[in-house]
């Protein structure tokens, strides 16, 4: 796949746009304009000291681009602090702001940081509530109208403030607008893009970046391909921004966002990314560069690999265990994806790693690559500053829950639980799941059945006991 051409972006003091050239066989480096890793503050935006100390973490660790939320208005007027604080020590590295549901907030962080992000399935359109609605083609353009007039005001500040806009797209979070007309599809989640790439482009506002995020590998890979191929329709050429949504942690959330991130890199596509993991933030960018680093040898062994009565044989020489592990996902991801085949043999010919290992990271790819599912899926978001509880010791208690349970009845082996930080995201990036765990206000906690919630605002301390009574309960 040739990589279509990007127009570059400037975001502070770095230019995004163009980290690999030629074909995805022949993949050079651009090192004027190398892919961009960045992750995601977990802290409370309000308090300035503690941003500052974990920014400068995901910073020393090589992330090039900080991303903290704004849930409102004293939160992104805060954000004027910690880049102060951040610029007082030298540290140059550019910020970036994340706005959900009320678009005003984005006016305001639009004045204090480099780059700011609007989902388009809250910017303009109400909060979803999974209703089906009904339109005429003129109902409808009123509607888009509606984003136009609201959006259009908030470019002009960027204008002004040289500030860049990340357009970022999320699965879990369509509006019931968009849902309605175009269903739960590919085709929705490029058209919600879409609607306001186009008014970037008739207000000649180029300083614009893209991402479409999914939990759901193959919606996400569908989804960007065909955002490239509509981009280019409509002589389109902007930058893009790579992501597995809700990945999880540990082993499965590496895998996981190497075979959907791995994949696209593979075919020249992504400017920037960033490995989503339930982890602290600077554990991210290690593993985004490992990506990025891995792109040319991947891509030539993915155009090289053997395929035999539908299984797909890779082989390798690693002695690192991430390392085998990510290479094998990034390589695979797209035969899988595209259904070149249905198992995967991997060989590695170090002794450090045991044929058993190597059976169990086959079945983990072929699982995140939503091929064949041998053990529970968690779909876990990476927390952020809207997180309302203890995030990561909530996923080991479900965990060690689930895998006690799965011991007295198999039924438990062969779940998908979601756990979400807040509502964001929570029971529209779960959509696959069969039960979700999803931060409703602080230190409560709200329980689903797939996007239905069972039972809301639960005590944290008991909100676990609660899920897997339910659990057990239902799947009698």
């Amino acid at each position: 796949m040739q990589r279509r051409l990007t127009t570059p972006t400037k975001v502070g003091n770095i230019i995004i746009g163009g980290g690999y050239c030629g074909d995805s066989q022949h993949l050079t480096p651009n090192t004027k304009h190398p892919i961009r890793v960045q992750s995601m503050n977990t802290t409370n935006t309000n308090d300035t000291e503690a941003c500052v100390a974990q920014a400068k973490r995901i910073i020393e660790a090589g992330g090039e681009l900080v991303r903290l939320t704004t849930q409102g208005s004293r939160e992104a007027e805060n954000m004027k602090n910690i880049s102060a604080a951040l610029k007082a020590e030298g540290i140059m590295t550019p910020l970036v702001a994340d706005v959900h549901f009320n678009a005003n907030v984005a006016d305001v962080a639009a004045l204090y940081c480099e780059k700011v992000r609007v989902n388009p399935g809250n910017y303009v359109d109400p909060a979803r509530v999974f209703k089906k609605l009904e339109y005429t083609d003129e109902e409808y353009a009123q509607e888009v109208q509606k984003i136009r007039d609201r959006f259009v005001p908030f470019l002009n500040i960027c204008k002004e403030h040289n500030t860049a806009v990340r357009i970022g797209v999320n699965h879990g979070s369509l509006s019931d607008r968009i849902m309605s007309r175009y269903g739960d599809t590919p085709a929705g989640i490029v058209e919600s893009c879409l609607e306001f790439l186009r008014i970037c482009r008739d207000e000649d506002f180029q300083n614009v970046v893209i991402s479409i995020k999914a939990s759901n590998t193959v919606v996400m890979v569908q989804s960007v391909r065909l955002l490239v191929e509509k981009m280019n329709e409509e002589d389109m050429h902007y930058p893009l921004h790579l992501g597995v949504t809700e990945a999880g942690e540990g082993e499965d959330g590496r895998i996981k966002s190497a075979v959907g991130i791995g994949a696209l890199l593979t075919e020249g596509i992504g400017d920037t990314i960033r490995v989503s993991l339930s982890e602290e933030p600077e554990c991210e960018i290690p593993v985004a560069k490992k990506l990025v680093s891995f792109i040319p040898e991947c891509a030539e062994k993915r155009e090289n690999a053997r395929i035999e009565n539908n299984t797909l044989y890779l082989d390798f020489n690693e002695d690192n265990l991430e390392d085998l592990q990510l290479k094998a996902a990034m390589t695979a991801g797209a035969l899988l994806i595209d259904g070149k085949a249905k198992e995967l043999v991997i060989s590695n010919s170090s002794s450090l790693i045991p044929d058993s290992t190597l059976k169990e990271l086959s079945d983990s790819i072929l699982q995140a690559a939503r091929v064949k599912f041998t053990k529970t899926e968690y779909i876990s978001c990476p927390g952020c500053g809207r997180t309302l509880y203890d995030l990561q010791g909530t996923i080991a208690r479900i965990k060690n829950a689930i895998k006690a349970k799965a011991e007295e009845n198999p039924r438990f082996a062969t779940l998908k639980i979601g756990i979400m930080g807040c509502i964001v995201n929570g029971p529209g990036e779960m959509a696959d799941a069969d039960y979700g765990y999803v931060g409703a206000g602080p230190n409560k906690i709200s329980l689903y059945k797939n996007k239905v919630c069972i039972e809301k605002s639960i005590p944290e301390a008991n909100a676990v006991e609660k899920l897997i009574e339910f659990i057990e309960n239902d799947i009698k």
